[in-house]
C-alpha cells in the first residue's frame, strides 16, 4: 500500500476529503433569495437588490474562509457592501477569490418573471480573471458533450452543427439561449437559418449558461454578448459541470477600448474556461428566487419558506440539488436578517 510507511494518523489525514465550502455557501444564497423573494413582482428592482445584498453580506461573514470579493457590486465608493476588494468570511480557513451576484436577474425579480436566481462562486485566491476594464464579453457556453468541438471563432452555423453532431442529432434539435437585445438581431437570423430554435431571455445569462450546460433543460448552447462578471461566475460552474465557456472581450466605447489596452488586455484573444478561472477547486452555488428550468423559486407559508438550490464543486464533480424548509422565526434569531419584510 502506498501509505504503509506513514504513521496511521498521517495516512488517514492524507486520504480524508477536505471541507466542502459549498455546503456552507448555500446558506448565503438561500438567505439572499429569501430576502429578495418578498420583492418579486413589486416593480422595484433596486429595492430587491438592496435586501439581497444585505442578506448575502450578513451570512457570508459566517463562512469559514478568508475571502476577497473579486466580482462584486462595484467599486467601494459606489457599493457600500460586497464591493470589489472587500474582505468576506470569518477570517479563518482558505484564502479565496469570491464572485457574488445577489440577484442574477433584478428585472426578472421585479416583474415576477422566470429564472431569477441568487449566485455565489468561490475559487482559490488569485485564480479569477479581472474583468474590471471591460464590462461586456461575447460568450459561447455548452455542456460536456460538445465542449471539445465548439469554437467561438467559428460561424454560428458551424457551432450549431457541431453541437448537434456531438449530441447525436441535427440542427433542428438544437435550442440556443440568447439575450433579447438589438445587438443580437443578426445572430438570431443566423441561428434560425440553420433550423435551430431560440430561447430568448430578457436578463440573467448565468442561469441561461447553466441551462446550456445541464442536461434535461431543453437548452443546448448559449451565444451572444453579456456581462463579463457573469462570465467569470459561469466559468466556475463550467469547471464543476465539465462544460465550457469561451469569451472575447467586447468594449462598448472607444474609451473602454483604450482602458482595456492600457490594462494590457488582448481584445482579440479567446478566453477559455481556465483563463477566466484558473483554480481547480471551485465552488458554485445558486438558489432560485423565481421559478425556472433550473430551480423552483422561493415558496412562502405562514412562518416559513422553502428554497431550491444547486450546489457544485469542481474537485469532486458533485452536483447537489438541495431543497430546504426554513422556519423564519428561528432564522431571525441568529441571522440578523428580516425575512418577513
Amino acid at each position: 500500500m502506498p501509505d504503509s510507511h506513514l504513521p496511521e494518523e498521517l495516512a488517514v489525514a492524507r486520504s480524508a476529503p477536505d471541507r466542502n465550502l459549498a455546503l456552507e455557501l448555500v446558506r448565503v444564497t438561500e438567505a439572499a433569495a429569501m430576502a429578495a423573494g418578498r420583492w418579486v413582482g413589486k416593480g422595484d428592482k433596486n429595492g430587491a437588490d438592496g435586501v439581497a445584498v444585505n442578506a448575502m453580506r450578513t451570512l457570508i461573514s459566517t463562512v469559514g474562509m478568508r475571502g476577497t470579493v473579486v466580482i462584486g457590486e462595484g467599486e467601494k465608493d459606489n457599493a457600500p457592501m460586497l464591493y470589489n476588494g472587500e474582505e468576506v468570511g470569518d477570517g479563518d480557513g482558505p484564502e479565496c477569490d469570491v464572485a457574488v451576484d445577489p440577484i442574477d436577474g433584478t428585472t426578472l425579480t421585479a416583474k415576477g418573471m422566470m429564472n431569477a436566481i441568487s449566485v455565489l462562486a468561490v475559487a482559490p485566491r488569485g485564480s479569477m480573471y479581472d474583468p474590471s476594464a471591460v464590462f461586456y464579453m461575447e460568450k459561447l457556453v455548452t455542456g460536456p458533450e460538445a465542449a471539445d468541438v465548439v469554437d467561438i471563432r467559428y460561424p454560428v452555423a458551424e457551432n450549431i452543427h457541431q453541437v448537434a453532431k456531438a449530441k447525436g442529432g441535427k440542427p433542428e434539435d438544437v435550442t440556443v439561449v440568447l439575450l433579447d437585445r438589438p445587438r443580437h438581431e443578426e445572430m438570431a437570423r443566423e441561428i434560425r437559418d440553420t433550423g435551430a430554435r431560440i430561447k430568448f431571455i430578457s436578463d440573467g445569462d448565468v442561469a441561461g449558461a447553466i441551462m446550456a450546460a445541464r442536461a434535461d433543460t431543453g437548452v443546448d448552447l448559449l451565444l451572444g454578448v453579456g456581462g463579463t462578471p457573469e462570465g467569470i461566475i459561469t466559468a466556475c460552474a463550467m469547471k464543476c459541470m465539465d462544460g465550457v465557456i469561451q469569451g472575447r472581450l467586447w468594449p462598448t466605447s472607444d474609451a473602454e477600448r483604450e482602458r482595456a489596452l492600457e490594462a494590457g488586455l488582448e481584445l482579440d484573444r479567446v478566453l477559455l474556461t481556465d483563463d477566466l478561472v484558473s483554480g481547480d477547486d471551485c465552488f458554485f452555488v445558486a438558489t432560485g428566487i423565481t421559478d425556472g428550468e433550473l430551480m423552483k423559486g422561493v415558496r412562502y407559508r405562514a412562518g416559513g419558506a422553502s428554497t431550491h438550490s444547486l450546489v457544485m464543486r469542481s474537485r469532486s464533480g458533485t452536483i447537489r440539488q438541495i431543497i430546504s424548509d426554513h422556519k423564519l422565526s428561528k432564522l431571525r434569531a441568529y441571522s440578523n436578517v428580516d425575512f418577513d419584510r
